[in-house]
């Protein structure tokens, strides 16, 4: 009977430990069924002249601030997702530790112009920023738990570039069962060719790669 007793005990504080939990998220955090994800647009990478700009990126910028438009008079979450290095480099991809080392000032430094998010998206409130340090927003980042935490089931993305950043954030963003959507008007790539062949590649992993025209029909309540 005792044993009996500290069972049904036990149970009733684990039920009471889920019950607390499911309150607090119902009343503290803010809830998103869709999430839109910008992908490193910053100065580094749009500006023309920038160390590493790609060449279709500032062309995407009408389309990008259409779809933030879009998803904050739908209660989307709006969320930047951003390079952010160490001014020695310690923490860049090894590809890229050339553009650190013999006095160069390598990209996407916090606190540089470079590193900052281009003017014509600077967040808002309400946005989120997060950092990170390779191609994926996931990889070693808290986007994952901070979704989550949202109830977030869709992302939808936008930014640059198509073969590095927006493929990495995809591939992994279905590899963590959210449903993954490209909007292929605000993302970008160095050229059109390559573009369409990342394109074509995603469709194949089953990512959904749609205009920013069938993102709003689509996902629009």
């Amino acid at each position: 009977m005792k044993r009996l007793f500290l069972l049904l005990l036990l149970v009733s504080t684990i039920i009471n430990s889920v019950s607390a939990q499911s309150r607090y998220v119902t009343d503290k955090v803010e809830k998103h069924d869709v999430a839109v994800l910008i992908i490193d647009m910053q100065n580094d990478f749009v500006k023309p002249g920038a160390i590493l700009c790609v060449d279709g990126a500032m062309p995407t910028v009408p389309a990008i601030k259409n779809l933030v438009a879009h998803a904050r008079a739908n209660d989307w979450k709006v969320i930047h997702v951003i390079r952010a290095h160490d001014p020695y480099g310690i923490n860049v991809d090894a590809p890229r530790i050339p553009l650190f080392t013999d006095g160069k000032p390598g990209y996407c430094v916090p606190g540089t112009e470079g590193g900052e998010i281009i003017e014509e998206l600077t967040p808002e409130d309400g946005d989120l920023i997060i950092t990170k340090t390779r191609n994926s927003g996931f990889f070693q980042t808290n986007l994952d738990m901070v979704l989550r935490r949202m109830g977030v089931k869709t992302v939808i993305l936008a930014g640059t570039q198509y073969p590095n950043c927006v493929r990495g954030t995809a591939a992994d963003a279905m590899s963590y069962d959210y449903e993954t959507v490209v909007c292929t008007d605000a993302c970008s790539a160095k050229t059109p060719q390559v573009a369409e062949a990342n394109i074509f590649d995603m469709k194949n992993m089953g990512i959904k790669c749609i205009s920013l025209d069938e993102v709003k029909a689509d996902y629009t309540k």
